[in-house]
């Protein structure tokens, strides 16, 4: 590859490379995506599709769902539903105890006032949303906003709705900056792409890609697995998970955390997640948390007791301190742009972060207020 040039080079081809990519061609300008993989090859590959509102608590996040909801939904329209597979199949949060599902009540009147679809589930009307719970549960709250996209599907159809060169199996090895310190270039194992402006969507390895730029970024990766059943008749309807979901998604502990999350796939198997850990890039598979996830399924579906478990998989997620994604221009860097450290929430936050990055790259002001996501705010330097 010679020396050649775009207005925007996005640095990683998973979905949300693959939606800043989108949504800055649709904006007029001329992307180029750049992945040392393939499409969809990193975290994106190994994520279950999820796009919830029912996980976040009042505050920035959900406010970034809710945009990205309803960029889903045109998404949905432009690319052909059933061609990615998104499922506006509702979520079901259960409570094992009268405790917790008072619990999820406070948690549900918070995101409700924020303009959250959530209705309360009475114990004896959970097997009317799902036939094959365990019937001592306490209750629930059902989010018709919930879905769930096939990832690797949506990432492949944005790219190609976006019509962009994507160069996989090209690393990034450097990032060239003028004598003020702009972006100018950026250097890779196959040539070199003049371009004033980089989106930084590296996902876990992020941090890799601010440090070519000599600045420093908080992601770090943090180990999930997910447990693939084998082919079945419709057998569960909506996302299922357990009340400490939430919980998890927001502890910092670098210990194994495990909640049940189980749903069903237009294919009929089932995934069971989730796990999470940060342990490094270690990808050794681990029995424990394998066999708590498939207990923990068992717990709210006991007619899986007797179904095999075809496979495993394990992706990273990257994660940032206060579990918000970093999002826009980099100060320390004119023309480097952020879009990463969503963690699990990467795939149903996607659009609104490749809508807003696309608004900061052709100077108009994004529709969410990006301040709580300001890649400098952790002030972290290299």
């Amino acid at each position: 590859m010679s020396s050649t040039g775009a207005d925007v080079v996005v640095i990683g081809a998973g979905m949300v490379g693959a939606a800043c990519a989108y949504y800055a061609a649709r904006a007029g300008l001329a992307v180029t995506v750049v992945d040392r993989g393939g499409v969809a090859g990193g975290t994106t590959g190994a994520g279950e599709g999820n796009i919830l509102f029912s996980d976040k608590p009042p505050g920035p996040e959900l406010a970034l769902a809710r945009h990205s909801g309803r960029l889903w939904h045109e998404l949905g329209d432009d690319l052909g539903g059933e061609r990615i597979e998104l499922e506006r199949k509702g979520g079901l949060v259960v409570a094992a105890s009268a405790a917790e599902h008072t619990a999820l009540r406070a948690f549900a009147a918070g995101q409700r006032a924020a303009g959250v679809e959530v209705l309360e589930v009475p114990a004896e009307a959970l097997p009317e949303h799902e036939p094959h719970l365990a019937r001592d549960l306490a209750g629930g709250m059902y989010y018709p906003q919930d879905m769930q996209v096939q990832p690797m599907l949506a990432a492949a159809h944005l790219l190609r709705a976006a019509g962009v060169p994507v160069l996989t199996g090209t690393t990034v090895t450097g990032l060239r900056r003028g004598a003020a310190g702009a972006i100018r270039g950026v250097v890779t194992d196959r040539g070199v792409l003049s371009t004033t402006a980089v989106v930084n969507a590296a996902g876990v390895w992020a941090a890799e890609i601010a440090g070519l730029a000599g600045v420093g970024l908080p992601v770090l990766p943090r180990r999930g697995f997910v447990l693939v059943t084998e082919a079945l008749p419709p057998l569960i309807r909506h996302k299922v998970y357990a009340a400490g979901y939430v919980a998890n998604v927001g502890r910092s502990s670098e210990g194994l955390e495990v909640s049940p999350v189980v749903e069903g796939t237009r294919a009929g198997t089932v995934l069971i997640g989730s796990t999470r850990e940060r342990v490094g890039f270690d990808g050794t598979v681990s029995l424990s948390a394998l066999r708590q996830l498939a207990a923990g399924a068992v717990r709210l579906f006991p007619v899986l007791a007797t179904v095999s478990v075809i496979r495993a998989y394990r992706g990273f997620r990257p994660y940032s301190p206060d579990h918000l994604p970093m999002i826009g221009a980099d100060p320390r860097v004119p023309g480097l742009f952020h879009a990463s450290g969503h963690e699990g929430a990467g795939i149903g936050l996607a659009p609104a972060t490749g809508h807003a990055v696309a608004a900061l790259l052709t100077g108009r002001a994004p529709q969410v207020d990006l301040r709580p996501f300001a890649p400098e705010r952790h002030d972290v330097h290299v």
